[in-house]
């Protein structure tokens, strides 16, 4: 290696919307947490060498590469950050964990329960060597879901019996709206299921410490065809002309599953695409033999707690504003009561990540932990094609 030994140096690939998020969390992580590590921004990597270098220069890191395969091999690179569509995920990750590199690799780990298999026989292969591997579930950073998952691991919602959880956008639901890579299977894997079912999955197994053992689903498309966005014209009222060639959809436009808990606990899950007016919310509650607690994206520094042992004069869901230098990550932040943001999610998975590679500790969530997400998912999957319970392995 070249550069410096207290320094983390990281390539990555992709550079649209994860890409930036994920940029600006290696730029702040070392501005306002104390890192074992220094996070180097080396380079980036896309097909289109004058897109890529203008994203270099906008996003921060200090040079660019026209392919994956070159950034793996430069010998100056420690990490390998993916940020691209999930049917690229194995080869890459496989490629830079046998390169000696270790893996920041965005959710879900990949398309198929096959790939994903791969991927994690490479991790554990690479870990003997004392390389690390973590999938991006960023939402377990947010501080209100770790005061949450806190609760629960304390014992203050006894035995958990519900779990329900929602994933609601609208950016599909205009007919009209162009095709894109996460309307092709073949690119995404599945549709509303993988894109954003995946996180409501992993969050509440997060929360709960538990994990799902059988699922019973449907998915439906709702919008069979859409324009290409090479073909398709706006007009006057800003809709796109039907002149335009349409392309078929091959995924999912929303899911809907049961889902029964290796602990007991009865889950109800939803993702969608087509909630008119819901941008990115995120709904969870979780009913215990104790209390409950309730989340809401859109209202994310929030926690609500009912504790089931006040007395019932009183009793009733409390606000937590979790914001206090005493809950997950605040205390590198603001004064109690200014607001974190999506960005900060992020942020602090740079955080956990470089002081697990510092400290030699296997970072969370590992690649089997989206494994075990990508078999709960293709099991909703089977579910619905055959409209039929499914088992998702252990």
């Amino acid at each position: 290696m070249t550069h410096q030994q207290d320094t983390l140096s990281v390539g990555m690939v992709g550079y649209a919307f994860m890409g930036a998020a994920h940029s600006q969390a290696w730029r702040n992580a070392p501005r306002f947490f104390d890192l074992p590590l220094h996070p180097r921004m080396a380079a980036v990597a896309g097909r289109d060498e004058a897109k890529v270098a203008e994203a270099a220069a906008r996003l921060g890191w200090k040079s660019s590469e026209t392919s994956w395969q070159a950034l793996v091999a430069r010998d100056d690179i420690d990490l390998i950050d993916v940020c691209t569509p999930g049917d690229t995920h194995a080869e890459i990750a496989i490629a830079a964990l046998e390169a000696g590199k270790h893996v920041l690799c965005e959710k879900p780990l990949a398309n198929t329960v096959e790939e994903a298999e791969a991927m994690v026989a490479a991790a554990e292969k690479a870990k003997a060597s004392g390389v690390r591997s973590m999938v991006g579930f960023t939402y377990r950073r947010v501080p209100a879901i770790g005061l949450a998952r806190r609760l629960v691991a304390e014992g203050r919602l006894g035995r958990i019996h519900h779990v329900r959880a929602q994933y609601l956008q609208d950016w599909i639901v205009d007919p009209e709206a162009p095709m894109s890579w996460r309307l092709d299977k073949s690119k995404a894997g599945s549709g509303a299921l993988g894109d954003i079912g995946a996180h409501i999955v992993d969050l509440t197994q997060f929360i709960t410490g538990d994990t799902i053992a059988t699922v019973s689903g449907r998915l439906e498309t709702f919008v069979k065809e859409r324009p290409l966005p090479e073909t398709t014209h706006t007009g006057l009222a800003g809709t796109a002309s039907s002149g335009a060639e349409h392309g078929t959809v091959t995924v999912d436009d929303a899911a809907a599953f049961l889902a029964h808990f290796r602990g007991g606990a009865l889950g109800v899950f939803e993702a969608t695409r087509f909630a008119n007016g819901r941008k990115n919310a995120i709904r969870i509650e979780i009913n215990g033999s104790r209390g409950s607690i309730a989340f809401d994206f859109e209202d994310m520094n929030v926690l609500h707690f009912y504790d089931g042992d006040d007395d019932a004069a009183t009793a009733g869901f409390r606000r937590i504003l979790a914001t206090e230098p005493v809950h997950p990550y605040v205390a590198a932040w603001w004064p109690p009561g200014h607001l974190l943001g999506y960005e900060h999610g992020f942020t602090h998975q740079v955080v956990d990540l470089v002081t697990d590679i510092a400290g030699g500790t296997d970072p969370a969530p590992s690649f089997a932990d989206g494994l075990q997400v990508q078999r709960v998912l293709a099991a909703v999957e089977t579910s619905s094609h055959d409209n039929a319970w499914q088992d998702v392995p252990a």
